[in-house]
């Protein structure tokens, strides 16, 4: 190497802002797996859908359909819209939603098939709460209200830990609340009724 190249000893193989297997496989900045299981009641009567309905539309849209595009990192339904959304209220670095919201959504009965255990898997949620755009006045409120602002003297980087639980927590919720709308209808019925006339809504539901 010519001795008058600049150095940059990330070689850009830290993939920093940009999709990379190297960030799905070995993780980067924060590694979340947040799970939960939805009682069939409650999926009948919150969600109003099945669990067999969920569990079947994540197969073939998240697993089996994020497979036959190819997509690095995209076997989930929307985590990048949550994960944005969280960035930029908490001041993060909006350009690291890129590997941020790398996540794969696993959905299946349990208990006899009378409940959802839903998953998402988050290898790479890169998240701070000292500096930068933490310091704004909004994302720095928003930080205090979750009890994660600044540095924690007693655990260092305990903090950051618990904000990339939050993101992933949060992501759960977006996946488990878009999926429920897909199975249920309830997606294609509101984008009909808000976003075209009242002429097109009465084609569709005829």
């Amino acid at each position: 190497m010519p001795s008058d190249w600049p150095l940059h000893l990330a070689g850009n193989f830290c993939a920093d802002k940009k999709p990379a297997a190297v960030n799905w496989i070995e993780g980067r900045g924060k590694s979340v797996v947040c799970e939960a299981i939805i009682k069939e009641e409650v999926v009948r009567k919150v969600l109003k859908t099945s669990v067999a309905s969920l569990v079947e539309l994540n197969m073939l849209k998240n697993l089996t359909g994020s497979a036959m595009a190819g997509a690095l990192g995209g076997f989930n339904a929307h985590s990048s819209n949550i994960v944005s959304a969280v960035f930029l209220a908490t001041g993060q670095d909006p350009a690291q939603n890129v590997e941020s919201s790398h996540c794969i959504t696993m959905m299946e009965a349990v208990n006899n098939g009378r409940d959802l255990h839903v998953s998402v898997t988050m290898p790479s949620i890169e998240v701070g709460t000292v500096g930068g755009g933490t310091q704004l006045a909004s994302q720095s409120a928003c930080l205090n209200l979750l009890g994660v602002k600044g540095a924690n003297k007693e655990s260092p980087g305990a903090n950051s830990r618990l904000l990339a639980t939050v993101v992933a927590g949060s992501v759960l919720a977006g996946e488990l609340s878009l999926m429920s709308a897909i199975a249920a209808g309830q997606l294609v019925r509101s984008h009909m009724k808000y976003n075209r006339s009242s002429r097109d809504v009465s084609k569709l539901e005829s």
